[in-house]
């Protein structure tokens, strides 16, 4: 097929899911109403695809019958090939303001890292597995399928083991495939999705071997039920909601109740030295597509930081350029972040390209030595530190700053229905408005800045920024176990040498 079309997305959709929002079974997600900004948003996702101006930066030729393809698929190794996803993914993140974590793009990266490591740590003792991995990128990238992920397991009793937490597991196997029970979380886009791919986050233990599984279904496969969170969107204006009407992309409990996976959809099967060495093996390609996106995020907070000062009077005080300009300030220091991961993802995909033809490597051996999840200790580690410290924090403190910006302004909006009416128009206009800004186009950042930082939508994005990359806690306790603290260390040990204390 190669690219779709927005149209043709939205028909894909139309399947027997087993969907629940707000208590009731959504049987035709394209005609639930609270989806449709989403589901528009998605469809211009794919569109621009067709767009001959775009298609450069887009696209390639797929090897298999030279069709173009999203290059969100390329598992690129030289500095060209992935300055070309660097360009697609930075365009695409900025048409939607990066405020889609799980734009397409996403889980396109991550079954591309997928196939690139699957030789050599998915198929370390059967390669029938790494061919499964292999031909699913393959299948998502020429079918050009709309992928969303789980990987979090229910977390009833942080205290309790994963059978107390009833975890995703597999019960039983069959000559057809392997049989499943349990739950994950947290299936973004699940609601619009077309499959769902299951996959290691936190490490398994030995003794927790029927729960190291990882695979792919159709998000309709019978006995798999999504419970989605209650939609941001309301159906409404724009005007008032401004984002939320867009990119809400919705969140979901996936709850499988003896669910089939065929044995060619099984990537990993109780093999925990398989599970928990994916996600450090992989090149980069996830990394450097959430880094853009975050990237692309902050530049648009920044932006409306910016507007929030020019309307309100504010970015003529010395106080508020300050404080702008130290975010101006972070936005190079994101691009140049970008640029680091892009170079490492270079060598990192080099080295794994290498790995699988190489004889002498032993996953076991290489599995002893990681210590940091999404990482392995010998790498260099720019992308995904970018992605589990800079981003968040700053991305934290320029809502602080939004928030600060607007106080009472933030708060007391109206909606564009007062602006219809004579009766409040004119008062609207008269104490809202000034020389610069009319009334209308203050409340309607004022409402954006709201909907951005402040309301359902932006505390729910807050939340996720801070979680993207996992427990904020666990990852900086896994950094600790780096290397890095011993060469850094060292360097004291030898000043106290030369002082003549040691």
């Amino acid at each position: 097929m190669g690219i779709r079309t927005g149209a043709q997305y939205i028909a894909s959709l139309r399947d027997d899911r087993a969907l629940y929002i707000a208590g009731e079974r959504v049987r035709d997600v394209t005609r639930y109403a609270p989806l449709d900004g989403i589901l528009r948003s998605i469809g211009e996702h794919y569109d621009a695809f067709h767009d001959p101006a775009l298609q450069a930066d887009y696209t390639y030729a797929s090897p298999k019958d030279g069709k173009p393809v999203s290059n969100s698929f390329l598992s690129a190794r030289t500095w060209d090939e992935v300055q070309q996803r660097v360009r697609g993914e930075s365009a695409r993140k900025e048409a939607t303001y990066g405020l889609m974590g799980r734009l397409p793009d996403f889980m396109n990266a991550f079954v591309t890292d997928m196939a690139v490591i699957a030789p050599h740590v998915l198929g370390h003792k059967d390669k029938a597995f790494a061919d499964n991995a292999i031909r699913y990128w393959e299948y998502c990238r020429d079918e050009d399928i709309c992928l969303t992920h789980t990987l979090v397991d229910p977390k009833r009793d942080y205290s309790k083991d994963l059978s107390a937490q009833r975890a995703l597991k597999v019960v039983r196997e069959t000559d057809a495939g392997i049989i499943v029970s349990g739950a994950r979380m947290l299936s973004t886009l699940a609601p619009v999705s077309n499959e769902l791919w299951v996959g290691p986050f936190m490490p398994r233990r030995p003794g927790e071997e029927d729960y190291a599984l990882s695979f792919a279904v159709p998000v309709a496969t019978p006995g798999l039920k999504f419970l989605a969170r209650e939609s941001y969107a309301r159906g409404g204006s724009r005007y008032d909601r401004p984002v939320s009407e867009r990119f809400d992309e919705g969140d979901a409990l996936a709850v499988f109740d003896n669910v089939l996976v065929p044995w060619e959809r099984v990537f990993i099967y109780r093999d925990i030295v398989a599970y928990n060495m994916m996600a450090p093996s992989f090149p980069g390609y996830l990394l450097l597509q959430a880094n853009a996106r975050g990237r692309a995020k902050l530049r648009f907070m920044t932006g409306l930081a910016c507007k929030m000062a020019d309307v309100l009077g504010r970015s003529e005080l010395p106080h508020y350029q300050q404080l702008l300009g130290e975010f101006l300030a972070l936005n190079e220091i994101a691009d140049g972040l970008v640029e680091a991961s892009a170079r490492e993802l270079v060598v990192h995909a080099q080295e794994e390209f290498a790995k699988q033809t190489d004889a002498g490597f032993v996953l076991e051996d290489v599995a002893r030595e990681t210590a940091s999840l999404f990482a392995s200790p010998n790498r260099g580690m720019v992308g995904i530190s970018m992605l589990r410290f800079f981003l968040p924090e700053v991305n934290t403190k320029v809502n602080e700053l939004i928030r600060l910006m607007g106080s009472s302004s933030l708060v007391m909006t109206v909606t564009e229905a007062d602006f219809a009416n004579p009766e409040t128009a004119t008062d609207l206009e008269q104490f809202l408005g000034n020389d610069k800004t009319s009334a209308r186009e203050r409340v309607q950042v004022m409402k954006l800045a709201w909907d951005a930082v402040a309301g359902e939508f932006g505390g729910r994005q807050e939340i996720y920024e801070i979680f993207f990359a996992g427990d904020p806690f666990l990852s900086r306790q896994l950094h600790y176990f780096t290397p890095r603290r011993g060469q850094y260390q060292a360097m004291v040990d030898r000043l106290l040498r030369e002082s003549g204390a040691g």
